[in-house]
């Protein structure tokens, strides 16, 4: 009877010892993004009364074959909210309207709003930033949603650039809804149901002194609002912090509260959920203020740009 030896197993490589190393805690993640456009359940639907060209996966649209100088008709105010809605922000070239027109146009949303911190138009309801060696100061190189301290944040803005510089002078857009979709879920179990504060002070700090700020404490009294909230139209949940005016989240220590709003706040700077738009003269960005944030990138030195804002009025976010 022949024996027959069990071959012996080769040695298992060891694992090469590698030296200690760790990303610091609640940084930007890696890997793969989620770059959900539409909410669940609704479904795409063509446009038939303009051309839509998409600017990148989920947020911003170029809109062409309509005249905004134009009133526009029901119909197309239907469909040009279902754009706002699905692309967040709208852009449409060589619009060239005067200051009624482009409040008539907002009009369709809403009532106007005026800020009081800011330089006006050819009225109180139009902001008028006029930008070069010796143009006063404004948000400019920061991500942020604007007036969040109010009670009730605009709405949505449509701002014309009047005069452009040779170079530079971009704006750029973030997806707040794809912010929180990519959080990971124990971030998102901390701040479903939490709520922070917002206040003008510390935007505006960095333009105004005590003597034009302290009268206006008392009518920008600090406000609360949820970290998250719920699009009012069609239900989408979306991060609602910025680095401009969001003070502190409710409920916890101070080190901790300014830890979390520094990653939610980093949720702004990926560019997966950004769109970036240049500008020529008389170009429109209409956006959905509840649903993004913006950045106006300032790299064009001393040169002039000259841009014009309307507001419409918001509802209190839940």
């Amino acid at each position: 009877m022949t024996s027959t030896a069990t071959p012996t197993p080769a040695p298992t490589p060891a694992t090469p010892a590698l030296r200690p190393a760790q990303i610091p805690p609640n940084g930007l993640y890696e890997g793969r993004r989620v770059l959900r456009r539409l909410p669940d359940g609704v479904a795409e639907r063509p446009y038939e009364l303009f051309d839509v060209a998409p600017q990148s996966a989920t947020i911003g649209a170029e809109i062409s074959g309509v005249d905004l100088s134009r009133p526009l008709t029901p119909a197309l105010r239907e469909e040009l909210d279902r754009a706002l809605l699905e692309w967040k922000v709208l852009f449409f070239r060589r619009q060239h309207l005067n200051s009624a027109q482009q409040r008539a146009f907002a009009r369709n949303w809403g009532e106007l709003e005026t800020n009081p911190l800011l330089e006006t138009g050819d009225s109180d309801d139009v902001v008028r930033f006029d930008k070069g060696a010796s143009g006063p100061p404004s948000f400019e190189n920061v991500w942020h949603t604007d007036v969040t301290f109010r009670t009730r944040p605009a709405m949505g803005a449509v701002l014309q650039l009047r005069e452009v510089p040779e170079r530079g002078g971009d704006t750029m857009w973030a997806d707040m809804a794809a912010a929180y979709d990519n959080l990971p879920q124990e971030v998102r179990d901390r701040i479903d149901r939490a709520t922070a504060e917002h206040d003008f002070l510390p935007g505006f700090r960095r333009f105004y002194g005590p003597e034009r700020l302290a009268p206006l404490q008392d009518v920008f009294p600090p406000v609360s609002h949820p970290v998250v909230r719920t699009h009012p139209q069609n239900g989408r949940r979306m991060l609602f912090v910025n680095t401009s005016f969001t003070t502190r989240i409710h409920g916890l220590e101070r080190a901790e509260s300014d830890e979390l709003l520094r990653l939610l706040f980093q949720q702004a700077h990926v560019p997966e959920f950004q769109v970036r738009f240049r500008w020529q003269a008389g170009d429109i960005a209409f956006w959905d203020n509840r649903a993004t944030q913006h950045y106006a990138v300032n790299d064009y030195g001393n040169a002039r740009r000259v841009a014009e804002r309307v507001a419409i009025a918001g509802d209190r976010p839940h």
